[in-house]
């Protein structure tokens, strides 16, 4: 394990995505805060986050519960 320190942060995003996020974090028993910071790990170095297929049937069912519609083709064009 790497030591590290971490902050706090107060970042704003979309309720129905944080609801998915937390989601799925509870789903594989970790914080959020893990969760975010191994998918920008791994969208920084170009590369995508592998979930399995159970993660992502999962990810897909808490999508349709908190009817978030949004994909990453939607990621620069949200307004409020």
């Amino acid at each position: 394990m790497m030591k590290i320190e971490r902050i706090q942060t107060g970042v704003r995003m979309e309720k129905r995505l944080v609801k998915v996020l937390k989601g799925t974090a509870e789903y594989l028993d970790m914080s959020l805060g893990d969760l975010l910071e191994g998918i920008v790990l791994h969208a920084i170095e170009g590369k995508s986050p592998i979930f399995s297929v159970e993660t992502r049937a999962k990810i897909d069912a808490l999508k349709a519960v908190y009817g978030c519609d949004l994909d990453a083709t939607m990621s620069h064009k949200l307004s409020e």
